[in-house]
């Protein structure tokens, strides 16, 4: 496991988790397809799943970050472009279904908290996070989910102009191809965030439960 240069106080910090959907995670999934090659790669599910129990065990305040759209996705306007053309032409993450609900493996637990409203691709945008972030006092916020160089980068920038302290985890997210993930990670992220891994949070928020002990 990696030795972190930083420490992380749990009372001070959410891990925010955007879009760990079966849409994206599981086979049979619309967008499985899409990211399964990337999040074999990077181990995402399985390093994301550690990553959250980890965090919650510390004391973290925990975000789930879906994205759902009622039959039609009149959220969408009706001559899209772009990636919210795909998500309406494919009737992607329609609400109450099984597509939209978050995966098993990243199930929430008791104590976490699920964003509502996300029907673009900022995580604030649309939704209520950052009223959930300063009302559990977070001053820094771990991303990870789906997709590394839309969503995730997204919301890593709005994260990083409203003031906090913004970590990403390259191993804990995923694109639709190894090679875009890793550029946004090697040209954007520093610029907008602290770009880290699973086994360096979890050393850290470790080494903050010893330094208090």
């Amino acid at each position: 496991m990696s030795t972190p240069d930083f420490t992380i106080d749990p009372k001070e910090t959410a891990v925010v988790l955007i879009e760990f959907q079966n849409e994206f995670t599981t086979e049979g999934g619309g967008l499985y397809g899409a990211v399964k090659d990337c999040m074999e790669t990077k181990g995402t599910l399985d390093n994301a799943k550690k990553v959250m129990d980890k965090a919650r065990e510390a004391g973290c305040t925990i975000i789930h970050v879906p994205i759902s759209f009622e039959k039609g996705h009149k959220e969408i306007t009706s001559e899209p472009y772009g990636i919210l053309k795909g998500v309406k032409d494919g009737n992607a993450f329609l609400a109450n279904e099984w597509a939209s609900a978050i995966c098993d493996k990243m199930s929430p637990a008791e104590p976490d908290i699920i964003a509502k409203g996300k029907v673009g691709l900022c995580g604030f945008h649309s939704t209520n996070l950052d009223f959930l972030l300063r009302s559990n006092g977070a001053k820094n916020v771990i991303l990870g989910g789906f997709l590394t160089n839309c969503c995730i980068e997204s919301t890593m920038r709005s994260a990083y102009e409203r003031g906090y302290k913004v970590y990403t985890l390259d191993d804990c997210c995923a694109a639709t191809s190894v090679e875009a993930h890793d550029a946004a990670f090697k040209h954007n992220f520093g610029m907008f965030s602290v770009p880290t891994k699973s086994d360096e949070v979890i050393a850290a928020l470790e080494k903050e439960a010893v330094a208090v002990a």
